[in-house]
C-alpha cells in the first residue's frame, strides 16, 4: 500500500484531467503530475535516497508542494512537513530529529537555503534545480511497494509543552482518513476543487488524499494563503471551492460575506464545502455563518495523532433546528467518524456514564503509530489500543461529543472543576465583545481563579462590573472570572487558535 498509487491510478484514468492550479491557472494535468512526481523521485534515488528515509518540506503553500510530496512518497520516503512559520532554528531541531536527508523549502521562509545543515541537500521550490528535477530524466522508476504499517507522513506536534514530538502517520492511516472522508464529510465530484488557504503542512494538505481519490482539481490561491476577498473571487472564477479552515480563518469568510452584503446563493458560487477543525468553534459564530452563507458547513474533529479523523458534525445536523437537541448538537462536535471508536474515560481508561466528562479516547485505523524515537510518549499516550487524547469531553446518548477543554486547561477553583469553554460561550454573547479567551491563575485561596481575556468590539467600551454582571446571569457564581483583561488582541498561531500558554504566562 502506497499512497502513490492513487496518483498513478488517478493518471491512467484522467490523464488530461486538469489537476493542479495556480490561482485559476491550471499548472498540470493528473497525468502531468504523476510525471513529475516520477522524475522526483528518480532524483531521489540517484541522490542515493532508500525507501524509508526523510524528506522535509519547509514551504509555504505552492503548486509545487503536492508534486514533492508524492515525488518522495512514489519511491518510499517519509515526509517530514514542516510549520512555515517556525524559526530556522526550530526547524533545525526537526530536521536533526527526524534525521531528514534532504530538504525543499521556498525562499520566503528560508531565504539562504545553507541556513539548514546536516543535510545531503536543500532546494529551493522556485528554483532552476527544482524545475530541473520535475522536468528533466528519463528511466522513471516504478511506485515503490510499501507496507500499510510504514510510516508516509512524520509530522511534528506544536510543542506547546515541550519540545515538538515526532507523529508517524502511516500509508494505512491516510489511506483511512481518505476513504472515510466521502462517508463522514462530504462527496467530492471530479469537477470540484479543493483550495489550500490553510497551512498544507498540516490538515488542510492531507486532504489532497481524497479530493486525488476522486480526480478533482487542487487549487493554491495566487497570494498562497488566505485571503477572503481573494477566495470569493477565485471561487466565481473556477467554481465553487471547497476548503479546510480553522474557526478564525471561517469568521473571517463570514465577514467579508457581509462586507460584500452577499445572499447565501452568492455564497454558493464561491464556496461548496467549508470544513472546520481545529479549534473551538463556538455556537454563536457557526450560528452566523450558517445564516450568512447557508448550509456549506461540516465540522470535523481530529488531531495531529489521528489526523482528521475522530468525529464529524454534517450539514444536515448543522441546519437540522426542528431537533429537540439542536441546540446542544451544534455545540458538540459530532459523532465517530466510520473507521474509528469513541470513548469518554476515567483515568482508569473505563467508559464513563453518558453526560460523565472525560478523557476522550480514539481506536481505529487512523491512529497514528506511535512517536518517532520516544518510546515512553508512545507508551503514555497509546494504552490498550486507545489514543488518549488529552481533550475532555462528554458525550451524549446519540453519541455526539461535546469537547469541554484540553485536559491541562481545566481550572480546578476551590475543589470544583471549572471547564474555560464554558465560561468563554457565555462571555462571547455579552454587548460588545468581539472575542474571548479563558484561563486558570494560581490563588493562595482558591488554588485557581478563573481570568477572562476580552478583546472589544470595534468602537466598543466593556468594564469588568459589566462583564460580571452578564457572567452572574448566566452561570453559576463560582464559574465566573474573577479578572477581565481587556485587550487589542489574542494570541494566535497562523492556525488560528489561542495560544494559551501565553496567556497563563501574563497572569
Amino acid at each position: 500500500m502506497n499512497l502513490a498509487h492513487l496518483l498513478e491510478r488517478a493518471a491512467q484514468q484522467h490523464r488530461a484531467r486538469p489537476a493542479l492550479f495556480s490561482g485559476s491557472q491550471c499548472v498540470a494535468t493528473h497525468g502531468l503530475w504523476a510525471e513529475r512526481a516520477a522524475r522526483v523521485g528518480a532524483h531521489f534515488l540517484t541522490a542515493g535516497l532508500v525507501p524509508g528515509d526523510r524528506v522535509a518540506l519547509f514551504m509555504r503553500n505552492h503548486p509545487r508542494y503536492l508534486e514533492l510530496l508524492f515525488g518522495a512518497w512514489w519511491v518510499g520516503l517519509v515526509v517530514v512537513p514542516v510549520n512555515a512559520k517556525l524559526h530556522p532554528k526550530e526547524v533545525q531541531w526537526i530536521v536533526d530529529n527526524a534525521q531528514a536527508r534532504w530538504a525543499f523549502v521556498t525562499g520566503d521562509v528560508l531565504p539562504d537555503p545553507e541556513a539548514l545543515t546536516g543535510l545531503d541537500g536543500v532546494i529551493d521550490a522556485d528554483s532552476p534545480a527544482c524545475t530541473a528535477w520535475l522536468e528533466n530524466g528519463a528511466g522513471l522508476p516504478a511506485v515503490a511497494e510499501r507496507a500499510p504499517t510504514d510510516t508516509a507522513w512524520l509530522f511534528y506536534t506544536s510543542g506547546t509543552t515541550g519540545r515538538p514530538k515526532g507523529v508517524m502517520i502511516t500509508h494505512r492511516n491516510l489511506m483511512t482518513m481518505g476513504l472515510t472522508y466521502f462517508n463522514d464529510v462530504d462527496q467530492v465530484d471530479p469537477q470540484d476543487a479543493i483550495v489550500y488557504a490553510a497551512p498544507m503542512s498540516h490538515g488542510a494538505g492531507l486532504y489532497a488524499i481524497p479530493h486525488l481519490m476522486a480526480g478533482a482539481r487542487h487549487v493554491v490561491p495566487a497570494s498562497g494563503g488566505f485571503d477572503a476577498a481573494e477566495l470569493f473571487d477565485l471561487g466565481r472564477q473556477i467554481g465553487p471551492l471547497s476548503l479546510f479552515a480553522a474557526p478564525t480563518i471561517v469568521n473571517r469568510i463570514v465577514d467579508e460575506a457581509e462586507a460584500q452584503g452577499l445572499t447565501s446563493e452568492q455564497c454558493g458560487q464561491s464556496f461548496k464545502t467549508i470544513v472546520y477543525g481545529g479549534a473551538p468553534m463556538y455556537a454563536a459564530d457557526i450560528r452566523r455563518a450558517l445564516r450568512t452563507m447557508g448550509p456549506r458547513f461540516v465540522q470535523i474533529y481530529g488531531q495531529g495523532e489521528s489526523p482528521m479523523t475522530g468525529t464529524a458534525l454534517g450539514r444536515a445536523q448543522l441546519v437540522d433546528t426542528a431537533h429537540p437537541r439542536f441546540e446542544a448538537r451544534i455545540a458538540s462536535v459530532g459523532v465517530a467518524q466510520t473507521p474509528v471508536r469513541i470513548r469518554v474515560a476515567g483515568q482508569d481508561g473505563l467508559p464513563l456514564p453518558v453526560g460523565e466528562v472525560g478523557e476522550v479516547l480514539i481506536q481505529g485505523d487512523s491512529v497514528m503509530a506511535g512517536y518517532w524515537r520516544n518510546p515512553e510518549a508512545t507508551a503514555a499516550a497509546i494504552r490498550n489500543g486507545w489514543l488518549w487524547t488529552g481533550d475532555m469531553g462528554a458525550l451524549d446518548v446519540d453519541g455526539f461529543l461535546t469537547l469541554k477543554d484540553r485536559s491541562k486547561d481545566l481550572i480546578i477553583s476551590g475543589g470544583s472543576n471549572i471547564y474555560p469553554r464554558e465560561v468563554e460561550e457565555v462571555l462571547l454573547h455579552a454587548p460588545g465583545v468581539a472575542e474571548v479567551a479563558v484561563v486558570g491563575a494560581p490563588d493562595a485561596e482558591w488554588g485557581e481563579i478563573v481570568v477572562a481575556f476580552v478583546v472589544p468590539q470595534p468602537g466598543a467600551e466593556l468594564d469588568a462590573k459589566t462583564l460580571d454582571a452578564f457572567c452572574l446571569d448566566q452561570i453559576a457564581r463560582f464559574k465566573r472570572p474573577k479578572r477581565y483583561e481587556l485587550v487589542e488582541a489574542l494570541p494566535k498561531n497562523n492556525y488560528g487558535k489561542v495560544l494559551k500558554t501565553v496567556l497563563r504566562e501574563r497572569v
